[in-house]
């Protein structure tokens, strides 16, 4: 973990010896909202004043050292952007791919996985929220897919799943008519699911190294000094993870 100017955020061993890259999954603390947000909410979604959104979002672009952002409307689809310029359009989906440096693809979640992807052969990164829905469609899996049709070789890539529901709080009551067959298997008690698992079968299946798999294994329900979850409290902000290439 690391504590710099009030804010607190967390690292991939090894995607953070990548050279050219930086990347960080913010707690909630060290920003700018208030009451149910407090304090470093990021989405303008969620009832949170949009002005303190703003600035919290420019507290994490100055710390990541990058001077542009692009997120997203997530819709628990499977909709994969490509990002090679910025502008002002609304891009709606659940997963950004870039090569341009200085552009930081963020992510907003609370329980939802963000998982952070790099491949350093290309400097090519990725930014995913995969929901237990995002999960039942292989978000994970359509988004390697994609790297790999832009040139990444799936053996190159280097990935990280963030904080996010753990089994431990997975509970899914009719996961017989949410989840597919293959799913129930990952059952680790009666009706709790370890998607974090999941999501890592997802990206050998795709091609990625067990060895460059990293997981962050910190449940945000169980976590409510460092993460927003919407499970523990309908009312929240969403905390955000980052990843971006700088200028060589």
């Amino acid at each position: 973990m690391t504590k710099k100017n009030n804010l607190c955020y967390y690292q991939f061993s090894h995607i953070k010896k990548i050279q050219n890259v930086v990347h960080g999954i913010f707690s909630r603390n060290g920003g700018f909202s208030n009451y149910d947000y407090h304090s470093l909410n990021i989405s303008f979604n969620v009832g949170d004043d949009p002005v303190h959104v703003q600035k919290n979002i420019q507290l994490i672009c100055n710390e990541m050292g990058l001077s542009e952002n692009k997120s997203l409307n997530q819709t628990h689809s499977c909709i994969i952007h490509n990002i090679d310029s910025v502008n002002q359009d609304v891009l709606i989906g659940d997963a950004l791919i870039t090569q341009r440096p200085d552009i930081l693809l963020i992510i907003k979640t609370a329980d939802c996985q963000p998982v952070l992807v790099a491949d350093p052969e290309n400097d090519r990164v990725a930014a995913i929220h995969s929901g237990w829905r995002g999960s039942v469609q292989n978000i994970i899996g359509k988004t390697i897919a994609k790297m790999v049709d832009l040139g990444t070789k799936p053996q190159n890539i280097i990935a990280g799943i963030g904080p996010s529901l753990g089994p431990c709080c997975a509970e899914f009551i009719h996961y017989q008519q949410e989840l597919p067959r293959y799913m129930w298997s990952y059952e680790a008690r009666p009706n709790h699911f370890n998607f974090w698992e999941i999501s890592k079968t997802q990206l050998q299946n795709a091609g990625v190294q067990e060895k460059n798999i990293e997981i962050s294994e910190i449940c945000t329900k169980c976590s409510p000094d460092l993460f927003y979850s919407y499970r523990r409290k309908k009312v929240s902000g969403r905390f955000g993870s980052v990843i971006g290439i700088n200028k060589k």
